[in-house]
């Protein structure tokens, strides 16, 4: 046998292979599931494969979670009780606390965090920061601001360990949501820590959406700007419902998130409103330039 002869040979044995090896794999997926839609039950099988792989990456990803959480807590420890005579608002502890918090969206490759708007923020300036909230990822994400401020947070999240203990540390401020009267405190925490030079962070939707489309605001953050006399700073965000949904622990593939801090509202231009009003009007704000982010979001631009 010839060279000339031997090569289409091997290549007709090659590919006769491949193609036996293909419909091999069909059959045995359509003998499973459905005889009659091989094709369609071959790329289902391709689905639940990559179900697979999303739930082994979740896995990998908590547990990346809690040993690393139970490395940074002592350093948390040391930290606090290095700074604390000299660093009366605990700004190096939350600091780390950001650096802590942002590992796990620089080391999750499904992630990527956009922010824009950042200059927006001064320095030295204490400001009631509102922010939208999709999905329980959204406080890792918005730690990569690294700015100063308090978390408003419900009492249930100062029970987990370690984070929870992290949170105490930070003297950030706790509410139980059904009491009026562990509102009325959060209200005085957080004048209090207003006063002090702290910013603070609320979700004045209250809880998580399930739709990614905003829920109603209450009017408690509002309440407390025109309360302390400070400026609010509208930030917004997108992308993390689908990032982590809302109803799981398993991550829901690869997406991008973006964060848009916006200008602040200064008191000035609300002063004089009811709480109810203001509300309305910074919640249309936020909803305007969420729907935009949700086109670019989906239409990103041509590099």
């Amino acid at each position: 046998m010839t060279l000339d002869n031997w090569t289409p040979r091997v290549g007709r044995i090659v590919l006769l292979e491949i193609f036996k090896l293909t419909f091999f794999t069909i059959a045995v997926v359509s003998e499973v599931h459905h005889p009659c839609y091989p094709g369609t039950l071959f790329l289902r099988f391709l689905d639940i494969s990559k179900t697979m792989l999303l739930i082994i990456a979740s896995l990998l990803y908590w547990v990346f979670v809690v040993v690393t959480s139970i490395l940074a807590f002592p350093v948390a420890v040391l930290i606090k009780l290095m700074t604390q005579f000299f660093d009366k608002r605990l700004i190096v502890l939350h600091r780390f606390t950001c650096l802590w918090a942002s590992l796990y969206t620089w080391f999750n490759p499904f992630w990527s965090v956009r922010i824009s708007g950042k200059e927006n923020i001064k320095k030295n300036e204490a400001y009631v920061f509102v922010c939208n909230h999709q999905s329980v990822a959204d406080i890792f994400v918005l730690f990569r601001l690294f700015v100063h401020f308090k978390w408003v947070s419900k009492i249930e999240n100062f029970r987990i360990p370690i984070v929870g203990w992290n949170m105490r540390m930070n003297r950030y401020i706790k509410l139980i949501r059904s009491s009026i009267k562990s509102q009325a405190k959060m209200m005085k925490d957080c004048q209090k820590t207003l006063a002090e030079g702290n910013s603070v962070m609320i979700f004045p939707e209250g809880t998580r959406t399930l739709t990614g489309r905003l829920r109603p605001f209450k009017t408690g953050a509002f309440q407390l700007a025109i309360r302390a006399k400070c400026s609010i700073v509208p930030i917004v965000l997108n992308g993390s419902s689908k990032a982590l949904p809302k109803a799981g622990i398993i991550l829901g593939g690869k997406h991008p998130i973006d964060i848009h801090v916006l200008a602040p509202i200064p008191y000035s231009s609300f002063g004089q409103m009811e709480a109810k009003q203001l509300t309305k009007e910074v919640q249309s704000v936020i909803s305007a330039e969420l729907e935009k982010m949700k086109v670019t979001h989906q239409n990103p631009p041509v590099a």
